[in-house]
Order: structure tokens, then sequence, then C-alpha cells
């Protein structure tokens, strides 16, 4: 094949990036500050700016409500701010795990007033994807419980079926809800939506238009994603995922930077579902990543590079041999048809692609080399003192 063939597929790979992962972040031990770290939405959308015209994957940027959206202005003024910098607003993310109030959970709650709070929160949010143009709603829960006994499982399990019901209903008819899982963490007895199974039944009870949310870094050790991912796919649920990488749990490391190798088996996943005539051309592929003590624009960068290269390696399988071994239940011949491809040097698509945009043929380097880091550096520290302001909204 031409390099020219591979060109439609990189096209239709977008991969939306977080404007949390422009601020500072860190642990539950503390937060580690980086002087070009963005403290408002408007270098956010600065700093995702640069990253889609470096690039040319990431036109839209995540949300984070109560991070990005300052009570009294027009969510459609992000959206404006947002296409200034070449880019639009993604996915709309609830908060529902930050305020004092959800101690106990938010929709699940046992607390009459968590509940409706979260309820008018979540309004609020899809009123605020309506002003800004976004078509999805992505919901990650905190909701659980920390000891034997200290809630009903069952009765938790009501209140979550009626909350994604009621704001699956009130969303625009062009509104997809993800519904994202996790075993554990900050619930650390029972998760309230602990695994892939939980999120594909409560999407189903919430409506046709919602849908799972895979979270690569939300699976107890030894998970096979992949599996989980063409069921998903096969059963019309995959919604989208959040990329990252892990070594011990939900570690939020640079996407490929630890398994490489899995990713490109998720994404030959959807290669051959795409392969067999299932419909993947819905699926949001998001990074949400914790750039600790990398260098914020660089490792969103390297990331989506990452991505892109993964990606395209799963392109090259030759599937059609594949199955004849499969067929022949030639399990050596199988495998090495995978491990060729995902050894193979794609750079010279990718560079050719890049060409046919007037990208940089090496986004990382033009980037490092260039001068917007060091005024970022130059720039941002003032402005943070003038405000008063110590470090940028982002998750610890």
């Amino acid at each position: 094949m031409n390099h020219s063939d591979f060109f439609p597929l990189l096209d239709e790979f977008q991969i939306e990036i977080p404007s949390w992962g422009f601020a500072d972040t860190g642990t539950r031990f503390g937060k580690f500050t980086q002087n070009a770290a963005a403290s408002t939405i408007e270098e956010k959308l600065e700093d995702a700016g640069l990253v889609h015209r470096l690039s040319g994957a990431c036109p839209t940027v995540a949300v984070h409500v109560l991070w990005d959206f300052k009570a009294g202005i027009d969510p459609s003024e992000t959206a404006r701010i947002a296409a200034q910098n070449g880019v639009q607003i993604g996915s709309i993310n609830p908060n529902l795990f930050q305020d004092q109030i959800y101690k106990f959970g938010s929709c699940t709650s046992p607390n009459e007033a968590a509940r409706q709070e979260a309820t008018q929160h979540v309004l609020d949010c899809i009123e605020i994807g309506r002003a800004t143009g976004s078509d999805l709603l992505s919901f990650w829960f905190a909701d659980g419980t920390n000891y034997p006994g200290q809630d009903d499982i069952i009765a938790r399990k009501k209140r979550m079926e009626a909350a994604l019901k009621q704001w699956h209903d009130a969303m625009p008819e062009t509104m997809t809800m993800l519904v994202e899982y996790k075993p554990f963490e900050p619930a650390f007895y029972h998760t309230d939506i602990a695994d892939w199974g939980m999120a594909a039944y409560f999407a189903r009870k919430a409506g046709p238009r919602a849908k799972v949310l895979v979270d690569t870094g939300h699976h107890l050790p030894g998970a096979n994603i992949e599996h989980i991912v063409a069921f998903l796919l096969d059963e019309e649920m995959l919604g989208g995922f959040h990329f990252n990488d892990r070594k011990y749990a939900d570690d939020d490391l640079t996407l490929g930077s630890i398994d490489p190798y899995a990713v490109f088996r998720i994404f030959h996943e959807i290669r051959s579902a795409a392969d067999r005539g299932t419909d993947v051309s819905k699926v949001a592929y998001m990074i949400d990543q914790s750039h600790n003590l990398k260098p914020k624009i660089e490792a969103m960068l390297q990331t989506v590079v990452t991505a892109q290269e993964l990606y395209l390696k799963a392109c090259l399988v030759d599937r059609e041999k594949l199955a004849n071994f499969q067929g022949k239940m030639d399990i050596v011949g199988a495998e090495e048809t995978l491990r060729k491809a995902f050894y193979a040097d794609v750079n010279p698509i990718l560079c050719a692609w890049r060409e046919s945009k007037g990208l940089p043929l090496d986004p990382l380097k033009t980037l490092r080399e260039s001068d917007e880091i060091a005024r970022r550096e130059g720039e941002r520290p003032q402005g943070r003192a003038a405000r008063g302001e110590v470090a940028g909204g982002g998750y610890a």
C-alpha cells in the first residue's frame, strides 16, 4: 500500500485532550507546580490550540465544569475563546466528587440533599453543553462505600439507575452520555460502578444514547482490556476511551510509556471491528492523564504522537492473513502477524501525512525548539502573582 492509502485513517483519528492536563496537578500528598502550567481556562485553551496546531489531531478539548466555568460567565464565551485558539469544546465533565456534600456519594448518597445538588449540577452541565455545542456528557463517579454495612448496595444501585435515566432524558438529542467505571478509589470497599459490565448495565437502563467509557487505567491488575473493548464494540456499547498508562494501579501515566503493546492491541480490536462492518466512527478517543512531573504541553503532545503511531501500527495488521492463520489454528503465525505490525516503522507514513497537511514532521521536536514554553514560563507566574493565585485548577 502507498503511504497516502493511510491518510484517511489518520484524518479520522481525532483525539480529545483534557483542559485539566495543562494545569498544575499532583497526588493526594500534594500538588506540584510548574511555571508554564495553565491556571485559567483561557490559558488551557491556548495550550490545547498549540497541541492541535502541531499535531493536526486534537480539534476538541474536554472541560471540567467546576474547574473551567466561572459563575456568571456565559459558557458560549468559553466556546468563542476555544474557537479563537482553533479548537472546540468537547466532552462536558460534571464534578460530582469534590464538594463536601458528596462525602458519602453524589447520586447514590443516602443524603437526599446531596442527590438533589448532584442532579442540579448535572442539569447545569447539560445546559453548558448546549451553549458550547458539546455532544458528549462524560460521567465518572467517586460514589461507593469504604466499610461493610456502611450503606445498602442495592439501594445505591437503584439511585444510580434513576439518576442516569433522568439525566439521559434531559440531554438534547445530539448528546451522548458516557458512563465510566472504576474498581476502587476513593471508595475502597465497594464502588457503585465497579467494572465494564455494571457500566454497560447502567448505560442500557439510562437510554439509547448512553454508552460505556473505558479508562485504560481503571482496571484490576491483569485485566484483558482489549477483550473488554472487543466485547463492547460487538454489543455496540463502546462510547469512548480515557487513554493513559499505568504500572501499578490508576497511575495516570502518559500513554504507551509502560506498555505500548497493550495500547496497540486495543487499537487492533477497533480496526478489526471496523473491518467486520461495525461503525467505529463515533468512538471518542480522549486523553486523561496527570502530568505531575513532565512539562504539561510536551507531555500532551508526546501522548498524541504516541497514540497516532500505535493506531497506525494497528492499521498495518494484515487481517486477511491473520484470519487465515487463525482458521488453521496456527498460533505462532497469528501472533507473528500482530508482532510484525507492532514493530513496523510507521514514521515515514506519519511524516508523509504531516507534510500533506502542512504540519511539522516532528511535532515534539518543533515544540522543544520553539520559544512557546519559555514564553509561558515568563508570563504566567507574574499573572498568577497578580491574581493572588498559587496554582491552576486541576485534580490532585
